[in-house]
């Protein structure tokens, strides 16, 4: 007697199941399906027709193109033989459900299952490599907005030749890969940012999360960053001197870092925590093999992201590799207190001092971040330049009385400058 097995298929008449087997199949082993047969000999009505309506379906219903794996034989006794080879472009899935479990299938046993999202993962990475960002993306419903916005502005050509030659696509092919889900809109891979009111990081005062493109997600995470980094000021007779706690220069190269080298194979989040003595950058993914801490900091580069990187220098994001942590280290060399690298075995952080915590003439307990109001009247000024009082007035909805002495305070501790009198006065970052 005939029994169904890992590498056999029975069916007594053609229904759209079919589809399915022909994908578990090719997804794992190969395998026989015979249609007409359950066990015992099913005459099949118009077998021709059924042969028709078959070969057309498994070439319609089922990407990537699965036929050269497929060989079909009419057996004399009236049954339709389906051989099916394993297939070289793993995984097949139904084009109606896409890449994802509900249209994926594999063979277990005598059974064909949906395969799970870490099956999918692991087809796609013996079909196409171990580069994370060159294999194939388990989301394939993908938008742009914000990447076609960004190029253009840099006068770069964002079409489908472009993402060829980019690697957002698969050579050749319709399918998006890690490094199209990476730049999408839909890109689950976040940053998050806190700020603490102690330097146990243990009191929250503030906390964001920044999704989407990983390219608005660095742009939106550095405003933040910068709204929180505050400016201390030192009259000299009559030369005002800006201190900030950080270089705008070293904030954006451990962003950029952080960004370009964490590894995207594991969930989670880019963490940046702020207190009033350090921020640092925590990112998953420790070094590459062979590189030590002491060739980073010299500027010596293993790319894990190399279409990314590239991506970066299109975008004039970056101008070399491996130059980021040297310029933050040449900006400390001067400092009393460096900044700090830590590694584990899938972990890189980068902690960076307050620079004017070492400095006595600004007492630390004089000195807090935004406040709330404070922030939005930073916002502002962030993306416009200038700022009114009447426009205080109405983002804050207070008197003039009010929004005058708001500016006055933030000028005193030096987060904005205050420039002329009456009519001429301009109020700046």
């Amino acid at each position: 007697m005939t029994i169904e097995t890992e590498l056999l298929e029975l069916k007594s008449i053609a229904t759209n199941d079919i589809y399915k087997e022909v994908i578990a199949f090719a997804n794992t082993d190969g395998g026989i399906i015979l249609i007409g047969f359950d066990g015992e000999l099913k005459k099949l009505p118009d077998i021709d027709d059924t042969y028709t309506r078959i070969t057309n379906g498994i070439r319609d219903a089922i990407a990537p193109d699965i036929t050269i794996f497929v060989k079909y034989k009419l057996e004399e006794n009236h049954t339709l033989r389906i051989e099916i080879s394993e297939g070289g472009n793993k995984p097949y899935y139904l084009k109606s459900k896409g890449l994802k479990p509900s249209g994926v299938y594999v063979r277990q046993g005598a059974s064909s299952v949906q395969a799970s999202p870490e099956q999918i993962r692991q087809l796609i990475k013996e079909t196409d490599g171990d580069t994370f960002e060159s294999l194939r993306s388990l989301n394939q419903d993908l938008s742009f907005v914000y990447c076609n916005i960004l190029f253009h502005k840099h006068q770069i050509a964002f079409d489908d030749e472009k993402f060829n030659i980019l690697g957002i696509k698969k050579h050749g092919s319709e399918l998006y890969t890690n490094l199209g889900y990476l730049l999408s809109d839909q890109c689950q891979h976040t940053i998050k940012i806190a700020v603490f009111d102690d330097v146990e990081n243990t009191i929250f005062k503030d906390r964001q999360e920044f999704s989407g493109s990983v390219l608005q997600q660095m742009e939106d995470a550095f405003k933040y960053i910068q709204l929180n980094n505050n400016t201390r000021s030192v009259i000299d007779d009559l030369v005002r001197k800006d201190f900030p706690d950080y270089p705008k220069e070293v904030l954006r190269e451990a962003l950029i870092n952080a960004v370009i080298h964490r590894d995207y194979s594991y969930s989670g989040s880019i963490i940046i925590n702020i207190n009033s003595k350090f921020i640092e950058f925590i990112s998953i993914g420790g070094l590459m093999p062979g590189i030590s801490t002491e060739d980073i900091v010299l500027g010596v580069s293993q790319l894990r992201n190399q279409k990314l990187t590239e991506v970066f220098l299109r975008l004039n994001i970056i101008e070399a590799y491996g130059t980021g942590l040297k310029r933050i280290f040449n900006m400390y060399k001067d400092h009393s207190e460096s900044p700090q690298i830590d590694v584990g075995p899938n972990s890189f952080r980068i902690r960076i001092p307050n620079m004017n915590t070492e400095n006595s003439k600004f007492p630390q307990s004089s000195w807090k971040s935004p406040s709330p109001q404070e922030a939005i009247i930073l916002e502002y000024l962030q993306k416009h330049g200038e700022i009114t009082l009447e426009t205080v007035q109405d983002l804050l909805n207070v008197k003039s009385s009010r929004s005058a002495g708001i500016i006055l305070k933030m000028s005193r501790k030096g987060l904005l400058k205050v420039i002329g009198r009456g009519e001429n006065k301009k109020i700046t970052l």
